[in-house]
């Protein structure tokens, strides 16, 4: 690097890779799954100058994490000595696994590499990652996705008050749901509480979790098209491209996927086939902070809004430098292994003026927690 540049130039030394498992506070239950464990990987990159970067994973399966630790030391393997080069060892990383296939545990190990990857380069500049990648601090508004799954429309409209609340300073006004009720009466009554408890200036998402087949999605859809919420939210399998394609053609309601796209070139294949009204990459899938980059490309050239999908603390840094920024989904799943988690004010996630992510691990946590 030149000498000149604000950015060290740092050599790859090594990871340290991190098997957690947390218990969740409000358990998923969801139309096709419920977790009450959730996994995490810790990811900390050491370089040769003694700068040390860190990022995590989220890979939703336990078992998950059986391949996905491997395939982070090979990459460990793969980049020792090399010059700390974000979007040069993203593609690497990806060609090196090509003939695996680019999407699935394969895309999702690059992603956390890349996470870390950036990380540790702003660290060494001493500056937060969205200045890094041209933008400033500040904060990013957000919405509150911490519960509201299936159950009874009383017990989710008070959990939507304690959400609410989970903001300081004015609560949150955005708050998901999740559908796929035995009955979709059932899922319109829950709407109906959480309005008489939150008021109608609160804006609703919903989320079907891919529960549906087409026939059911069309019924269901239709029947909550009325309903003033902010989006539906992938209603049937996320590669069924043309379902939602005829869904958001056929819907009122903007009609939100994206957390599925394994990689830009998804992203860009959806918009082509206009197949959504919105997009919500997720960090883990998307290829991390360099794939996030290049899929918010996309959708900015297209003029469609793009939301995140969990990781809150990457998605408030590219946030601030992505052209069609929406709403960041805040959760705060993986907060317990932070010294020092994010703050919410005013339904907005507060950057902290810290250099990179600004993530410390509570290390009595990660110990107690270990895989």
């Amino acid at each position: 690097m030149a000498a000149d540049s604000p950015v060290p130039s740092l050599t790859f030394k090594s990871l340290d890779v991190r098997p957690l498992i947390l218990k969740l506070r409000r358990p998923v239950k969801a139309r096709i799954a419920t977790i009450e464990d959730w996994p995490m990987i810790l990811i900390d990159l050491h370089t040769e100058e003694g700068v040390t970067g860190r990022a995590y994973l989220e890979p939703y399966l336990p078992k998950s994490m059986k391949y996905l630790v491997p395939a982070l030391k090979d990459l460990e393997e793969l980049f020792r000595g090399q010059h700390l080069a974000p979007v040069q060892m993203f593609d690497q990383a990806r060609k090196s696994l090509q003939f695996v296939g680019y999407e699935g545990l394969t895309t999702i190990a690059v992603s956390g590499f890349d996470m870390v990857v950036w990380d540790t380069l702003a660290r060494a500049a001493g500056v937060p990652l969205c200045v890094l990648l041209g933008g400033t601090v500040g904060p990013v508004k957000s919405y509150n996705s911490n519960g509201l799954w299936l159950q009874s429309p009383a017990e989710v409209a008070a959990q939507a008050v304690e959400l609410r609340d989970e903001s300081s300073g004015g609560g949150f006004q955005g708050l998901k749901l999740r559908m796929g009720r035995d009955r979709v009466a059932e899922d319109i009554a829950t709407v109906d509480a959480v309005r008489a408890e939150v008021g109608e200036d609160m804006a609703l998402m919903v989320d079907f979790n891919q529960g549906l087949d087409m026939a059911d999605a069309l019924m269901r859809c239709h029947a909550i098209d009325d309903l003033g919420l902010a989006w539906i939210e992938e209603p049937v399998q996320y590669d069924n491209l043309d379902g939602y394609a005829q869904l958001a053609r056929d819907l009122k309601t903007p009609l939100q996927i994206g957390e599925n796209f394994y990689g830009p070139r998804d992203m860009h294949r959806a918009v082509q086939m206009q197949a959504c009204d919105l997009v919500m990459p997720d960090f883990m899938r998307i290829g991390g902070v360099t794939g996030w980059m290049r899929a918010a490309a996309i959708a900015g050239a297209a003029g469609i809004p793009v939301s995140t999908h969990l990781y809150p603390e990457v998605a408030a840094h590219v946030m601030r430098v992505t052209e069609t920024a929406h709403l960041l989904e805040w959760q705060d799943w993986g907060e317990a292994v932070l010294q020092e988690p994010y703050r919410v004010e005013d339904s907005h996630l507060v950057i902290p003026d810290k250099p990179g992510l600004g993530l410390e691990w509570d290390e009595a946590v990660v110990a107690a927690n270990a895989a």
